[in-house]
């Protein structure tokens, strides 16, 4: 959409852009504007959702009408109608297109590799979201995350087509109105062998201290946060290593990793998360987190199970331990009784 410069426009929200952050809202409307324009605007009352004032986070209604101020676009800033598409190399857009595994009207389901970013950062220019334009046509908009993986996690990652998918996708990952099962080979075996792991974790914080690494908290600490992941060990090596499947309830950072670690028993290749358990001899590097299969809710219609296989350095440390996945024919319930070595 063209910049608003110089009048004021009132623009209705759409039925596919209902559940939409309101911030969100407006870069899409409106190419190149900024968190700090839209946050000043909202503090001035100059931004307003059917007259009355309004927060970044405000999540807009079908139906609603959404006020804009005069605001000019930043140095640089293009209409949205002439902005040039940042292009993504043709062997990226290859690798984009490979990983692909399950896609129709609303989604694009990919088996992340370990080792890529989802999202960019400092530092970090090649990632999913960038390069999932190569899985459009050109006059297409870009694929929308609705969830993340950590960059070393491999697995289900799934983006939107449109706005109003991704809303209910989100929706959907918010409300845990979906199963995800994880696969992770960890040090040691679980005991006991199936059940949940509860905690309250929050961000390391202070001096020294890695800022980007969960702690144990109590519930009463400001920013705490409550975490629950159901667990039950599909096999076992002995008492060396375990394969364990993996149900977050909630979806907390590094959730998984963390609760694994706080049970003595960390997953194979974590050097953030760590246990006092020996490595097994032959084993793989890199993490052994696989985000193998997600159950989505699909109105009409059965649910759709989406699975990935896993990567090769998991498959290498599964046939070192004698892992047989044949032996899983549903990878969804947890509580089934698995066949151990």
């Amino acid at each position: 959409m063209s910049w608003n410069a110089g009048q004021v426009v009132n623009l209705n929200v759409e039925a596919d852009e209902d559940d939409t952050r309101l911030d969100r809202w407006l870069k899409r409307k409106f190419h190149g504007l900024s968190q700090i324009q839209i946050e000043k605007a909202l503090r001035k009352g100059e931004i307003r959702v059917d007259g009355a004032r309004a927060k970044s986070n405000t999540r807009v209604k079908a139906g609603q009408t959404v006020r804009v101020p005069p605001m000019a676009p930043p140095p640089g800033a293009e209409d949205g109608e002439d902005r040039p598409r940042a292009k993504v190399k043709s062997s990226d857009a290859d690798m984009m297109r490979a990983l692909v595994i399950y896609e129709d009207d609303e989604v694009i389901a990919l088996n992340k590799p370990a080792g890529i970013a989802v999202q960019g950062g400092t530092g970090t220019t090649r990632h999913i979201d960038a390069l999932s334009r190569a899985l459009v046509p050109d006059t297409a908009e870009k694929p929308r995350l609705v969830h993340r993986l950590d960059r070393d996690t491999s697995g289900v990652l799934v983006l939107a087509k449109t706005v109003g998918s991704a809303n209910r996708l989100s929706m959907l990952f918010r409300s845990r109105e979906l199963d995800k099962i994880y696969w992770a080979v960890t040090l040691g075996v679980p005991h006991p062998t199936s059940g949940d792991i509860r905690s309250y974790m929050i961000k390391s914080t202070g001096p020294g201290d890695d800022k980007e690494k969960m702690r144990l908290s109590t519930q009463s600490e400001k920013g705490a946060v409550h975490a629950l992941t159901l667990y039950s060990v599909v096999q076992n090596a002995g008492r060396k290593a375990a394969w364990v499947a993996l149900k977050p309830e909630t979806g907390r950072t590094h959730q998984l990793r963390f609760h694994m670690a706080e049970i003595g028993c960390a997953i194979v290749g974590d050097r953030k998360y760590t246990c006092d358990r020996e490595m097994p001899q032959g084993l793989a590097d890199g993490l052994h987190l696989h985000a193998r299969a997600l159950r989505l809710p699909n109105p009409g219609g059965p649910p759709i199970e989406i699975v990935a296989e896993l990567p090769a350095h998991m498959e290498k440390t599964f046939e070192v331990l004698g892992f047989e996945t044949s032996t899983v024919d549903d990878f969804f319930d947890l509580r089934k009784p698995r066949r151990k070595r």
